[in-house]
């Protein structure tokens, strides 16, 4: 049973209305829309932190939204939230990734300075509201008003507040890739034994899984360390999410949206050891595995591409596409809809046009 601060079917009106499904709800109908849209199959081939044709076991967009997903539903289910809202929150908020994870988005926005920027989170908001066609009556999924106030990661739409659903996945998204980030920097070669022991919640968890498997294969002990350390993170944001609703009087969705605008800081938190064992194990993924000289180089070939392809589509808008040169004429401008037509890439699809401009087989 939902809790009374948890959001209910009084948040599911939509731009364009729609009659009630005979046996779905509003929100399973966003998950749904979510789902089968053409961005979400393409999270598969979008780089999370290792491009993806470096190896077929490292995670991509998509399997980390499913990772955020599952994490966030079972959150969302031990503090009694709608887990359906939850769910599609999780599996859209990183929609509007461009290809080559953060570095395509750092491209992105520099390149889309004078006009306007580019920031992931506007960009999902962009795809779910404008650039996504399934429907005859109207662009877009035509999503419930609760599903896009959770989609505001970074920033609050007017009139509008982050609801408990919404913090829940913004704290699974960073839960998801710092522990899966983790993985696979130490899978693929780029975080060592040395520098692992550095971090005080990584000997946490590694001591745990010796003590359990003293005779277990290091490849073992590392998997079963990385599920300990979501399991404690996990563990840790429940108590502690509980005992800050107990303390702010959270009783009501009002009391939750009166919370947030009035600023009172995040009800859906870490205890405050785990904050500063989480702030310090993401400082550590920064140094050793983000700015690893390996992904550093990656990094800057894909600014690299990216560049080349906005160069080329903006002096070349006739090489796009059909429904994106349409939208030139338009009240969106040409570089915006560069910008969306890049943003919607997949890597491969994105390497493939840099070959092609540069007539390189």
């Amino acid at each position: 049973m939902r809790a009374l601060y948890a959001v209910s079917q009084d948040f599911t009106q939509r731009k364009f209305l729609q009659p009630p499904h005979a046996y779905r709800d509003d929100f399973q109908r966003d998950r749904d829309r979510i789902v089968h849209s053409k961005a979400f199959r393409r999270l598969e081939y979008k780089t999370q932190v290792f491009v993806n044709h470096l190896g077929d076991s490292y995670r991509t967009r998509l399997t980390h939204s499913i990772e955020v997903s599952q994490i966030a539903r079972t959150i969302a289910r031990s503090l009694a939230l709608n887990e359906d809202l939850t769910e599609t929150i999780a599996l859209a908020h990183d929609l509007g990734h461009p290809p080559f994870g953060h570095a395509g988005e750092r491209s992105l926005h520099r390149l889309m300075r004078s006009h306007g920027g580019f920031d992931h989170n506007e960009q999902t908001i962009r795809v779910v509201t404008v650039l996504e066609e399934r429907y005859p009556l109207y662009h877009g999924l035509n999503l419930t008003e609760a599903t896009l106030m959770g989609l505001q990661k970074h920033k609050q739409i007017p009139g509008s507040s982050h609801t408990l659903e919404s913090q829940v996945v913004n704290i699974a998204d960073e839960i998801a890739y710092n522990n899966h980030d983790l993985d696979d920097g130490i899978d693929g070669g780029y975080l060592i034994n040395e520098d692992l022991f550095q971090i005080e919640i990584w000997n946490k968890a590694w001591s745990q899984a010796q003590n359990a498997y003293p005779s277990a294969h290091r490849k073992i002990l590392i998997r079963h360390a990385i599920r300990w350390l979501i399991d404690y993170m996990v563990t840790d944001l429940i108590a502690q999410t509980q005992a800050n609703i107990e303390k702010f009087h959270i009783q009501t969705l009002d009391n939750v949206i009166r919370h947030d605008e009035e600023n009172l800081g995040k009800i859906v938190s870490f205890s405050p050891m785990v904050s500063r064992e989480t702030r310090f194990l993401k400082r550590f993924l920064f140094l050793k595995l983000y700015r690893h000289p390996d992904v550093v180089a990656m990094n800057i070939r894909a600014e690299d591409m990216l560049k080349r392809l906005f160069t080329f589509f903006s002096e070349n808008p006739e090489a796009m596409p059909e429904e994106f040169r349409q939208r030139i004429s338009g009240d969106t401008g040409k570089y915006r809809v560069v910008c969306d037509f890049i943003a919607g890439m997949t890597d491969r699809y994105a390497i493939y046009w840099n070959k092609k401009i540069l007539g390189v087989d």
